[in-house]
């Protein structure tokens, strides 16, 4: 290995995946909704948040639209 390396003539590249970093935020979300997801991923063997992730992702990519209805 050399002790001494020249970068004075390197290109910077930008991350082709910069767009698909996670970004950290706050959600508030009920003890029954956080009890469901922590249940499920104890099943499948993998962190809630990554689960919960998950499902977000695909109601995003699917377009998945809640239907409410409001009582008068």
């Amino acid at each position: 290995m050399r002790e001494q390396y020249d970068f004075s003539e390197m290109k910077g590249v930008r991350n082709p995946y910069r767009k698909l970093l996670k970004k950290p935020i706050t959600i508030r979300l009920d003890g029954i909704t956080i009890s469901y997801f922590k249940g499920l991923a104890d099943e499948l063997g993998m962190p809630y948040q990554h689960l919960i992730n998950l499902y977000l992702r695909d109601c995003a990519i699917n377009q998945k639209k809640l239907a409410l209805k409001w009582a008068s």
